[in-house]
């Protein structure tokens, strides 16, 4: 289990004070594992070699003691990671952006969100978020163990993603929206546009992990040992030459999910950067058909991933809840430029 908690003081013989900025208690069942490899898997965004850094700098302790790279961390150890600087301030503070609300009552409510807004606080974004606007717009918004600073979430879409996200009020209907979440009876559906000529609609899935190239993607492995389980069923909407519009409904919900399962099949999302399709990958060599694909990325400078579609049963009254979103301008034209582009195509 790993949990922040609040700096203190630790006695440096009056050079400098150290203070706490992770504490991890290892679990029972953990296996002898390095600590720089450890620690990679729970420390944001820490590369191998800021791990190894922090390690040679005696700034990562086991049962308060500085420890080489090599340590076999064991279970039941105490892991503090300490630093010449008190940790960033974690409490979440009230901004007032403006929210696209699609419905709302006493228990829930929900929130159409924008492309480039991230959902919560985290690593490098503190501010702007959904949560600091919701935390503006309403006062008490539930917590579930182990989600604290995600006030009132069960669910989210990444960044650049847009589209339909369901808010708890309380905590009834946090805890009953993380239950339907857990037995996969909540109905979501994206509408993707990818690289290459799907030619008929199938599932996806595998176990999905961290990659081990580079840790800010996720990749779609065959070992359980190596992820979580994972499936995305698609269905192809239109074909447009050297892209298709797929509807992907999730059956589960990991971190990047469509975006690494298309891309694992070889149809990586449209300008999807970290997953590669922000090149050319279909087409001709023609320079026209180049400067074509340049201004659709331009026009639509994300990946191409809209989260059209939230279904499920209210917590209190058990009537059936659904809701879609149209696909917001930017998609919307980029999809018009395709589908003018197939027209002129088959005309000549």
């Amino acid at each position: 289990m790993a949990e922040e908690v609040e700096a203190f003081d630790i006695e440096d013989n009056g050079e400098q004070d150290l203070f706490e900025h992770l504490r991890i208690v290892v679990d029972k069942g953990q296996t002898l594992l390095r600590i720089d490899k450890f620690l990679m898997h729970r420390v944001e965004n820490a590369s191998r070699n800021r791990v190894q850094n922090a390690i040679e700098a005696e700034n990562v302790l086991v049962n308060n003691r500085p420890v080489k790279s090599s340590y076999k961390v064991k279970p039941g150890d105490l892991i503090t990671v300490v630093l010449p600087h008190p940790p960033r301030d974690t409490e979440i503070y009230p901004e007032n952006i403006p929210l696209d609300i699609r419905y709302e009552d006493d228990d829930l409510l929900i929130v159409n969100k924008p492309a480039g807004m991230v959902v919560h606080p985290g690593y490098n974004n503190y501010t702007g978020t959904l949560v600091n606007a919701l935390v503006y717009h309403f006062n008490q918004l539930p917590q579930l163990p182990g989600n604290d600073g995600r006030p009132g979430l069960v669910h989210r879409i990444d960044k650049d993603t847009s589209g339909l996200l369901v808010i708890a009020k309380n905590e009834w209907t946090i805890t009953n929206l993380a239950k339907q979440f857990f037995d996969h009876t909540i109905q979501r559906k994206y509408l993707a546009l990818v690289w290459g000529d799907l030619q008929e609609n199938g599932t996806v899935s595998g176990y999905i992990g961290r990659s081990l190239k580079d840790r800010r993607v996720m990749s779609v492995y065959e070992n359980e040992d190596k992820g979580k389980w994972s499936v995305t069923h698609y269905r192809v909407l239109e074909r447009l030459g050297y892209v298709t519009l797929i509807e992907c409904q999730l059956e589960t919900g990991r971190t990047h999910q469509i975006r690494a399962h298309m891309q694992s099949i070889g149809h990586p999302l449209f300008n999807d950067t970290l997953y590669g399709g922000d090149k050319i990958l279909k087409g001709t060599v023609f320079t026209k058909y180049k400067q074509f694909v340049d201004n659709c990325f331009s026009i639509l400078p994300r990946q191409a991933l809209h989260a059209k579609s939230l279904g499920f049963t209210h917590p209190k009254s058990k009537e059936l809840m659904h809701f879609e979103s149209d696909l917001p301008d930017d998609f919307a034209i980029c999809l018009d430029k395709w589908k003018s582009y197939v027209q002129y195509e088959r005309s000549k």
